[in-house]
């Protein structure tokens, strides 16, 4: 390793440096447990010795199967430590998904929740992997916990150079050839400047999503700010209330639909919500109309934030950008990052100007380092440097980036393109709509047919044929949904995104037993 690798330091030791400067500050809770800075520190460096001791090293790939706890982030800590790179499974894909990604990652350790020892045995007999790690006793493997606690806590020296992959996230499809996004240790600092500093309070973030997703960027830059991080299992609104009081939460991070599950829930109006400082939301469309009414509920609290596993951040629209007359604005993605260039273009590569729709492209330092052992797709998003996000979207005449669609999920239809985010905004407009879902369906004439998945207000009894003349009079016959269901909850995906995969197979299974 050259003097020049040698000065450099991974995102896990700056944050073991940051721990370790209030070792008795509480650090980590979960379930009533409270785990200080210094206790959580003295973890990872025995889990990093364990792991080593097992022969886990430097571009080995570690498999995290576990929830939310404070072992899980100490495993990944401890296997970036040694200089393996971490791939976390979403628990709720099915084990043949989980499998293959195992095997596609060439998986040398499994590290496991014991609360899912029995889906890592479904894993392990689909895609066997060396170790079989878990954080406390089960039936499966050798217990992670009892090998580190007859390690030393003294400090690890991390093994990692900067061009190593760190991570790698599985985006898009869960069968064939999943596209493992790969990020290195060099790049995996950057993520955490992503979000505007809030020096002037204490951080207690509440953690309610996977911390596979979003919500394990956010803790790391809690941890390294000194803050605590407050772990649930899974997101229920009443309990994430309750939480919120009773721990005096300041941050925590919703898909939106999660988001509107807070702010509709029956104890929502009488719970002290006054300790939020930012309540980060992104990673889908969110709805104009409900945003302004969370706003009103939380008080001027709400970030979104734009980006990507590919792209890492691309844009924030600020707490003071929430202006709840300024539905345009609320539409936005706010203002693209410094350090961050964004180009709107057309399908032969050609700038437009603000105002006209293309595809967003991105060039920055956390560009990922490519798809995992994909050449040619990695060759088809990245192209001279820009990252080519697969979103529709226009920039403004100041500066605002506003996401139009994916690109995959725009509807073709006679007469032209409905772009689905637009037709949601319109649906989640009328009173007695709490939320939607559009989606194209093919039918037997393989033509792509505009289908609507709608959740009603408690009580509401609006119809499709009301929604339909809504939408006739204000978007035109092109947008019109050749169908419209009702449902009293979206299927959401693991993240918390709607679940449109799920929608489109529900329909096509309705349509093909009613034809």
């Amino acid at each position: 390793m050259s003097n020049t690798d040698r000065t450099f330091r991974t995102y896990v030791e700056e944050n073991l440096d940051a721990l370790s400067a209030d070792p008795a500050r509480e650090a980590l809770v979960h379930q009533g447990r409270r785990v200080t800075a210094g206790e959580f520190r003295a973890l990872v460096h025995r889990l990093a010795r364990a792991l080593s001791a097992r022969g886990v090293g430097r571009a080995d790939t570690v498999t995290l199967l576990s929830g939310n706890l404070p072992e899980t982030l100490a495993a990944r800590y401890a296997a970036n430590l040694v200089g393996a790179r971490v791939n976390h499974l979403y628990n709720k894909l099915s084990a043949e998904s989980q499998a293959h990604i195992v095997r596609d990652v060439e998986t040398r350790a499994l590290i496991v929740d014991p609360r899912l020892s029995e889906r890592a045995a479904e894993i392990v007999e689909l895609a066997p992997v060396p170790e079989v790690l878990v954080l406390g006793p089960a039936k499966v493997g050798a217990d992670l916990l009892e090998l580190a606690a007859g390690q030393s806590d003294a400090p690890f020296a991390g093994r990692a150079e900067p061009g190593d992959v760190c991570t790698i996230r599985h985006t898009g499809g869960t069968t064939g050839h999943p596209k493992g996004i790969c990020t290195t240790f060099e790049q995996t600092r950057w993520f955490h400047g992503v979000l505007p500093e809030q020096p002037e309070f204490e951080r207690r973030q509440l953690v309610c999503t996977t911390l596979a997703h979003a919500a394990g960027l956010m803790a790391d830059s809690t941890l390294q700010s000194g803050g605590t991080v407050v772990l649930l299992d899974d997101f229920d609104p009443g309990t994430v209330l309750a939480t919120i009081a009773r721990e005096r939460i300041t941050d925590m991070f919703l898909m939106p639909p999660l988001l509107y599950q807070l702010m509709d829930h029956p104890d929502a109006p009488d719970t002290d919500t006054s300790s939020l400082r930012m309540l980060t939301y992104g990673g889908c469309q969110a709805s104009p109309a409900r945003i302004a009414d969370a706003v009103r509920a939380f008080g001027p609290v709400l970030l979104q934030g734009y980006g990507q596993n590919e792209a890492g951040g691309i844009s924030v629209l600020t707490q003071e950008d929430h202006d709840v007359d300024r539905p345009d604005r609320l539409r936005s993605a706010g203002k693209v990052l410094p350090d961050v260039e964004v180009a709107i273009r057309d399908e032969s590569g050609r700038d437009l100007p603000p105002g006209e729709h293309g595809e967003v492209c991105v060039r920055s330092a956390m560009i990922m380092k490519g798809y995992w052992k994909q050449p040619e797709l990695t060759a088809e998003v990245l192209r001279d440097g820009w990252l080519h996000t697969g979103d529709v979207g226009f920039l403004d005449d100041e500066g605002y980036l506003t996401i139009v669609d994916r690109i995959k999920d725009m509807i073709v239809v006679v007469g032209g393109h409905v772009y689905t985010t637009e037709l949601e905004d319109l649906l989640n407009s009328h009173p007695q709509v709490l939320q939607s879902a559009v989606f194209g369906v093919r039918d037997a004439d393989r033509m792509e047919r505009v289908h609507a998945t709608v959740v009603r207000r408690p009580g509401s009894d609006v119809d499709a044929q009301q929604l339909c003349e809504m939408v006739r009079a204000a978007r035109g016959a092109m947008y019109e949904p050749a169908r419209i269901t009702f449902v009293d909850a979206l299927p959401l995906t693991d993240a918390g995104k709607p679940d449109k995969k799920e929608l489109r197979r529900r329909a096509e299974q309705e349509a093909a037993a009613a034809g």
